[in-house]
C-alpha cells in the first residue's frame, strides 16, 4: 500500500518528478500527460517528502498550458529547462538531478509526444550511475536510504522490491490515478523559466515524421446459416498456414530460407 497521512519513512527525502507535454487520444490538444501526473501523484502521497517538478523543453503557449496542469496538483513550482525544439534532453536534465541530488527520480513509463520510446529513464540512469525501477506501482516505505517499493507485473500481480537510494522509477497506469487539476493553484502555480544550453540531436533530423493511420482490420467472411458456426469462426484463433518448418538442414540451408522469406515479404530487395 502506498504512504498514507500517518505513514513515517518519507521525512526529508527529497523527490524529483520528471513532466512532459501529454496529446488527448481524441482531440490531440496537449495536456499534462497521463503517466507523469501518476508519478506526480505518487510523490505528493509521500509524507514529509520535498517534492520538486522538472520540465525539459520548449517553452511557448501551448506548452506552458500543458505544465500549468501539473501545478493544479498542489504544486507550486516547476523548473522548465528551456530548450529548442528537436534537443537532446539527456544532458541538461543529467546536468540538472546532479546540482539538485535527489534520492528518487519519478517519470512516465514513456511520453505521449514526441519520439515516445521510453527510453529516457534508462539514459538518466546511465549517464547518473543509479539503478533503474521500471512499473512502480507504490512506495511502501523509504528508511535508512532503502525504498520498499511493488512492482506491477503482468495480470495484476505485484512484486516487492527493496533498492538503495538513489534510483529513477518509471510509473506506468498500474499506479494510482492522478488527482484532478484545480484551475486557481494552476494560475498561481510559479513557472520557473531556465534558459539552458540545447545540443542538437542528430538522428531526429533524419527522420520523417507523419501522423499514424489505424489500418481497417479485414474480417473473415463466414459463409454459413447457423449462429453457432459463425460465433465459433469468429471466435477461432487463425492459423498462419504460410509457415515451413526446416528440420535437419544445414546452416547455408537455413539462412538460404531465411533470405528467400525475407525478399518474399519485402523487407530486402
Amino acid at each position: 500500500m502506498p504512504l498514507n497521512a500517518e505513514s513515517p519513512g518519507a521525512s526529508g527525502l527529497n523527490v524529483a518528478v520528471l513532466v512532459s507535454i501529454g496529446r488527448h487520444p481524441l482531440t490531440a490538444r496537449t495536456r499534462r500527460a497521463d503517466q507523469d501526473a501518476r508519478a506526480v501523484e505518487m510523490a505528493l502521497s509521500l509524507k514529509g517528502a520535498s517534492v520538486n517538478l522538472m520540465h525539459a523543453g520548449q517553452h511557448d503557449s501551448d506548452n506552458e498550458e500543458a505544465i500549468r496542469g501539473y501545478l493544479g496538483m498542489g504544486v507550486e513550482e516547476i523548473r522548465l529547462l528551456e530548450q529548442m525544439p528537436q534537443a537532446d534532453v539527456v544532458p541538461v536534465l543529467t546536468d540538472a538531478l546532479r546540482a539538485s541530488a535527489p534520492q528518487l527520480v519519478l517519470t512516465g513509463t514513456r511520453a505521449e509526444t514526441g519520439e515516445g520510446s521510453g527510453i529516457l529513464p534508462y539514459l538518466l540512469a546511465e549517464a547518473l550511475g543509479w539503478p533503474v525501477i521500471n512499473g512502480l506501482a507504490a512506495v511502501e516505505k523509504v528508511e535508512k536510504g532503502v525504498a520498499t517499493v511493488l512492482q506491477a507485473l503482468p495480470r495484476g500481480k505485484r512484486r516487492r522490491l527493496r533498492v538503495r537510494l538513489p534510483a529513477i522509477a518509471t510509473v506506468d497506469t498500474s499506479a494510482p490515478a492522478a488527482r484532478q487539476s484545480a484551475f486557481g493553484p494552476a494560475r498561481r502555480g510559479e513557472l520557473d523559466v531556465q534558459p539552458h544550453a540545447s545540443e542538437a540531436d542528430p538522428s531526429v533530423s533524419q527522420w520523417q515524421i507523419q501522423p499514424a493511420r489505424k489500418r481497417p482490420k479485414r474480417l473473415k467472411i463466414v459463409k454459413s446459416s447457423s449462429a453457432r458456426d459463425r460465433f465459433k469462426a469468429a471466435a477461432a484463433k487463425s492459423d498462419g498456414g504460410g509457415g515451413q518448418t526446416l528440420t535437419d538442414v544445414t546452416p547455408e540451408q537455413g539462412a538460404e530460407a531465411i533470405f528467400k522469406l525475407l525478399r518474399e515479404e519485402g523487407v530486402l530487395r
